[in-house]
């Protein structure tokens, strides 16, 4: 009898516990995928010097990269603040990749110094998003026993 309620007290206190993270935990494919698309999204802005049609397929399949994670990211639970930043660098209205992409579609071509700033901006981004799962918790840290 005091077994069994050692052992539900303890499934009690494990539940509560990982009930209680904010943030979903560490993934490993989600760090991965975010740090890869940080080098093919800045390869991709190199381009930008160039006519943007005869770059298109080669912004289509990051676009497509891009929302494959996007999607993954967005079926996590407890993961909205991950969601945000990736909503925020994808963002056609604002001055990230999104926006990026778009005003080089829009013009055409860009000037190398505008592309050279942009790209730290974007580089940033990538590395808010990958630092953020970087620090998460991983599933093999969570213990009761400490």
């Amino acid at each position: 009898m005091v077994a069994n309620l050692k052992k539900g007290l303890i499934l009690s206190l494990l539940i509560l516990l990982v009930g209680c993270f904010s943030m979903s935990t560490f993934d490993q494919y989600v760090y991965t995928q975010t740090t890869s698309l940080k080098v093919d999204a800045l390869n991709v802005m190199d381009r930008a010097t160039t006519d943007y049609a005869s770059q298109a397929d080669v912004v289509a399949d990051l676009q497509s990269k891009l929302q494959k994670i996007y999607e993954y990211e967005r079926n996590r639970p407890k993961n909205e603040i991950s969601l945000q930043l990736w909503n925020t660098l994808l963002a056609s209205d604002r001055n990230l990749l999104g926006g990026f992409l778009q005003r080089w579609k829009t013009e055409t071509k860009l000037h190398a110094t505008f592309i050279s700033e942009e790209k730290k901006l974007v580089g940033r981004a990538f590395d808010e998003i990958a630092g953020l799962e970087s620090g998460k918790i991983k599933a093999s840290q969570i213990s009761l026993s400490k």
